[in-house]
């Protein structure tokens, strides 16, 4: 059925799409301008890209400039997302990953005493709130790409070295949420993943290409820790035979990493991104884990520390490594200067 069903949709959502950039670019739709400098970071593709670790990344760059730092999100997966949720601000975290989303959670809990971070639909009413209630200097517009009626001083998008193009097709089809083209609206992409692939000599060519010759920086994904779930200090080395689960946008990427740690990987299984876990899930989980213990991201663990665990479960943290990191420090730097 989806090969009948699912093309037609999506040449239906390319003519929108492109009808709604076209009214932007012509003026009819209005794109609004905050008092500060704005960095935006996204992608074309639907899923896991690594954007969140180079948010961070960027939200750090901004924070050791001195300047107040606020990370607009939309907060995918949270319990009511027509609320406008104060994440963090910039001081301590005010929220619970259910009413905050997963990922604007671990931003929070990761950049304390770093950078705000406030999940809200409308991300420039969230803007001028910050900008007025934190005295925020800099933005940093997290899943930005395509939200246009925020404008921006920096575009950055990021693409997984591992799965690019998202088979190549748009939504619901594919996972493409524009067409390649609209990479020309970019000041710079990041490749992420590149550790994961044996050669990125290809896309690097095809995305000089499409930006007109736009920087293009290389990343990699490594993992820094493996620390317990509970926080009791224990940590995990391998070898060790381990069950790896997790509900991100790339679960292959996860599982690749845990590998490549060293971990004999017993079990492995993937929910839907944003997932939220149940206790049964868990104990099910557990019951066929075949392993001693359980590893999963930093951006599950956000959701599973209230639940009980019968075998330790780990937890993976990651960072990102950016090749040319001066050169990328530099365009962030000019950006919040301007």
């Amino acid at each position: 059925m989806k090969s009948f069903v699912l093309p037609p949709l999506s040449l239906l959502y390319g003519a929108v799409t492109r009808t709604r950039l076209s009214l932007y670019r012509r003026g009819t739709f209005q794109t609004t301008k905050l008092d500060r400098p704005v960095i935006s970071i996204g992608n074309i593709t639907t899923g896991g890209t690594g954007k969140t670790p180079l948010v961070e990344w960027v939200a750090r760059t901004i924070a050791s400039q001195g300047k107040k730092v606020c990370i607009l999100t939309r907060g995918y997966g949270r319990k009511d997302p027509h609320l406008q949720v104060i994440v963090s601000d910039g001081y301590g975290v005010l929220a619970s990953p259910a009413e905050a989303g997963d990922e604007p959670y671990l931003l929070a809990t990761k950049l304390t005493g770093k950078s705000a971070v406030i999940s809200s639909a409308d991300r420039i009413a969230a803007g001028e709130e910050a900008i007025k209630d934190f005295g925020t200097e800099c933005f940093v517009l997290d899943d930005g790409f395509q939200h246009l009626r925020l404008a921006r001083d920096l575009n950055i998008v990021t693409i997984d070295a591992t799965n690019p193009w998202g088979g190549g097709q748009l939504l619901p089809y594919g996972r493409l949420r524009e067409a390649r083209e609209g990479l020309s609206r970019a000041d710079c992409v990041v490749i992420t993943r590149c550790d994961q692939v044996g050669d990125v000599e290809g896309l690097t060519a095809e995305i000089t290409r499409l930006t007109g010759g736009r920087p293009i920086f290389k990343s990699s994904m490594w993992p820094v820790r493996v620390v317990s779930l509970k926080n009791t200090g224990e940590t995990l080395a391998p070898p060790a035979r381990i069950a790896a689960f997790c509900a991100v946008g790339n679960p292959g990427s996860f599982f690749e990493n845990v590998r490549q740690l060293g971990f004999e990987i017993g079990l492995r299984r993937s929910f839907p991104d944003h997932h939220v876990y149940s206790q049964a899930e868990i104990d099910s989980l557990i019951k066929d884990a075949g392993a001693s213990s359980l590893i999963t991201t930093a951006k599950d663990a956000v959701k599973l520390r209230g639940l009980a665990f019968s075998i330790p479960c780990y937890v993976m943290e990651i960072e990102i490594a950016i090749e040319n990191a001066e050169e990328f420090t530099r365009l962030i730097v000019d950006t919040i200067k301007r």
